[in-house]
């Protein structure tokens, strides 16, 4: 990954290249350039979204939201996201697109024990950011590890936790990332305040310090409002 990946997608003049066919949102290649560095991004446009009765619209933001969260706590695992109002189709998320190994995604990469760590670090990930949609095919394989992606349905302040990340319930969260959540806790990135809700904001603190004392992964709630897994499951 490029150096200046927030620079470029930041400030990067943009052109659309093509649609991403199997998203229910508008998902669109772009190529981006500045500065003499050009490479390639995700484009999720606000005017493309399908209006949800749960969640409202702007679902860009916590796209934006989620990187945020994942680089306080030094995970590694989105890849980097900016907003931008000044696109060709209006508002929304860019992010650096990634290479990936189209055959890899959770339930091939869950097999091979030494990626063991990091999906117990995705699966503590999104306990604190309610991802209400974590699908095997959200998580990939490239030359740099495994990094997740879609994270426009996350954040509500309803318990909503759908993921496909189940194996590790129970499990110890490893001492670092503990470390991490405690800090986090006490200052979160002051751009979430533009991103979420007051309410949104406090029920993220909430899942984080429930976690950081629950210290371990939590188990499905196969009893709870909502099923604890998405569907499709890839």
């Amino acid at each position: 990954m490029i150096e200046n990946a927030l620079d470029l997608l930041k400030h990067g003049e943009i052109e659309i290249l093509a649609r991403f066919t199997n998203s229910s949102n508008t998902t669109l290649l772009v190529d981006i350039v500045y500065d003499d560095v050009a490479a390639q991004a995700v484009y999720k446009p606000q005017s493309g979204e399908r209006p949800l009765w749960d969640f409202p619209e702007g679902l860009w933001r916590r796209e934006v939201a989620a990187y945020l969260l994942d680089e306080a706590l030094g995970l590694g695992l989105v890849p980097p996201t900016v907003g931008r109002e000044d696109l060709p189709l209006g508002p929304g998320s860019l992010q650096f697109f990634v290479d990936e190994d189209e055959r890899a995604h959770y339930f091939t990469l869950r097999d091979e024990l030494h990626y063991a760590d990091t999906l117990k670090r995705l699966a503590a990930f999104d306990v604190i950011t309610n991802n209400s949609d974590r699908k095997s095919g959200h998580v990939l394989l490239t030359p740099d590890g495994i990094v997740a992606i879609d994270h426009g349905l996350c954040f509500h302040q309803e318990d909503k936790l759908r993921t496909v990340i189940w194996d590790y319930a129970g499990d110890p969260i490893d001492e670092a990332l503990v470390e991490a959540l405690k800090s986090l806790s006490g200052k979160l990135p002051d751009e979430l305040a533009t991103l979420l809700s007051p309410a949104e904001i406090g029920c993220l603190v909430s899942r984080i310090t429930d976690l950081v004392e629950a210290g371990e992964l939590p188990y499905p709630d196969e009893d709870g409002p909502y099923p604890p897994y998405p569907w499709p499951l890839i």
